[in-house]
């Protein structure tokens, strides 16, 4: 998960740079081609190192994507309907969700789709989510092949005939609409052109081709930082440091308390699950066959003599200070099941999963394995939680909708900053129900009701922030913040994620904190509402 989001942050930064240097359609194009190639790789890498590696990458291609689609979609909308437009895109993040969280549910559990190529490959039915995660990708990109780059972008480079050739088509497409098409598309006044980087047309001409290469990368780049730079550069300093506080805080709260809600019902699970332990003593069992299954029960100090363990599973079962001698071990499954300090004497164990970690300081006194199962043999239909875990998943995701559709109808009429200030500070205050969140079903209902009250924050942020910057850096200054927020995700889970099982004063207080903060800051920021993009 952690790669993931180091991959997102870098490429938030240079995506959303190149967005302002080469176009929004041609930086999204290569962006998700990335993102789409890696994330298919990964699917069917078998190293864990390599498997890392494509993640790190896929994770790099799609964190251009939030800024550059935001900055792209804005700069074809009317003013007066762009809050809600982009309030209905910001949609589509939660409908991605649904769907990972669903495909996660349906396809993740059913252990029956794997197969495999001899010990060498393995293909478990998690990679057929992975692949079926990378389908939309794969669309965005056939469907962006289609697209017209961004007038206004095309307009500040110089291209004004090609962004007329575009504005044309959009303005005869909505008058068709309106049963208007004798109205004729005119313009009466177009910004001056710029002029193309001589640099590069120098070296076009002269030098190798890795000349030329390096020297247009280096040129890029340069162009990129410089443009980040102008991001604190008057007029638009100050909304630059008042957007980093209230995205590093919106994160920071919002990504810390999502680790930290599935741990605390984990946590709550653990405990409950605890609190049912069977415990046996000094049990002495001789010439007697286990053909059954064995569930959270600690055995101590306990004789078996000439015992058959066929057909079993073992769930959360812990055999301490044991003595088995004579025995088999025969089509064994386990989880979570360990052996401390036991002896075993002249003992087989044939086609089981319990590999040498699980013998903890314990003594094999001339045993036998054969055919050894390693890796996680147990199946979804003996780990009921593992369905828990999805299904709440699901059910967080999907708590957003309300949010979503409450900010899209009333983003335009209300206004950005005092949506983003009251979600933040109603989240901030809903932090506190926490304390009273004392079982699984309390805590799912916490985190629905915090899920469906910081959308309407992240939605309001996301419009505030592409109307605050000019056309010249707005994937930039986009893109900085985005990975500001994936750096703020990090560390919050790493923060709360640190505090779970310990107490629940620290990570209530200071979610509750950082979310109300960054609101009030929020509202300082100008209000868009009635801006024309600059």
């Amino acid at each position: 998960g952690s790669i993931v989001y180091l991959g997102m942050m870098v490429g938030a930064f240079f995506w959303g740079g190149l967005a302002d240097k080469v176009g929004r359609r041609q930086s999204l194009l290569i962006c998700m081609s990335v993102n789409g190639f890696f994330a298919f790789l990964s699917s069917f890498v078998q190293g864990y190192g390599f498997f890392l590696f494509c993640r790190l990458f896929s994770g790099f291609g799609i964190g251009g994507a939030v800024p550059t689609v935001f900055s792209y979609f804005s700069e074809v909308l009317a003013r007066e309907k762009r809050g809600e437009h982009l309030s209905w895109l910001c949609m589509f993040w939660m409908i991605g969700g649904i769907y990972a969280s669903a495909m996660a549910w349906a396809i993740i559990p059913h252990y029956g789709w794997s197969f495999s190529m001899g010990s060498a490959y393995q293909f478990h039915s998690w990679r057929v989510f992975v692949i079926v995660c990378a389908l939309p990708c794969v669309s965005s990109v056939v469907a962006l092949t289609f697209m017209p780059e961004s007038p206004r972008f095309l307009l500040e480079v110089g291209k004004h005939d090609e962004a007329w050739m575009i504005l044309k088509q959009i303005h005869d497409t909505n008058m068709r609409a309106r049963g208007q098409p004798e109205k004729v598309f005119t313009v009466n006044r177009i910004k001056t052109p710029k002029q193309i980087d001589e640099l590069i047309e120098i070296e076009s001409d002269t030098g190798t081709w890795y000349r030329r290469c390096f020297v247009r990368i280096r040129t890029e780049l340069y162009g990129i930082w410089l443009t980040f730079m102008r991001c604190f550069n008057y007029p638009v300093k100050d909304n630059t440091i008042k957007l980093t506080a209230v995205w590093f805080t919106l994160s920071f709260g919002y990504y810390g308390l999502s680790v930290w809600f599935p741990d605390v019902i984990k946590h709550l699970q653990s405990d409950e699950y605890a609190s049912r332990v069977k415990h046996f003593h000094n049990e002495e069992v001789s010439h007697f066959v286990f053909n059954f299954t064995l569930e959270n029960q600690i055995h101590s100090n306990g004789e078996y003599i000439n015992d058959r363990f066929v057909m079993m599973k073992f769930k959360s079962v812990t055999f301490e200070d044991s003595l088995f001698k004579n025995c088999v071990f025969e089509d064994i499954t386990s989880l979570n099941t360990y052996f401390r300090n036991c002896t075993f004497v002249n003992t087989t164990f044939y086609n089981t999963d319990l590999e040498q970690y699980k013998f903890v300081d314990s003594e094999l006194i001339n045993c036998t394995f054969f055919h050894i199962r390693t890796g996680c043999q147990i199946s979804f239909d003996d780990d009921y939680s593992a369905y828990w875990i999805y299904f709440v998943n699901f059910l967080g995701t999907l708590a957003v909708l309300p949010g979503n559709i409450v900010s899209a109808l009333l983003m335009d009429r209300i206004g950005r900053l005092t949506m983003l200030g009251g979600s933040m500070v109603l989240s901030g205050i809903s932090c506190f129900f926490l304390w009273f969140g004392t079982s699984e079903s309390m805590m799912i209902g916490m985190l629905c009701l915090y899920n469906g009250l910081t959308i309407s924050a992240w939605n309001s942020l996301d419009v505030i922030t592409v109307e605050l910057y000019p056309t010249d850096r707005r994937a930039t200054g986009f893109g900085f913040l985005n990975a500001l927020c994936k750096a703020a995700a990090v560390l919050g889970n790493l923060i709360f994620g640190s505090l779970v099982g310990i107490t629940k004063a620290i990570p209530i207080l200071l979610a509750s904190t950082v979310l109300v903060c960054g609101g009030l800051v929020g509202l300082r920021l100008p209000d868009t509402r009635t801006q024309v993009l600059m």
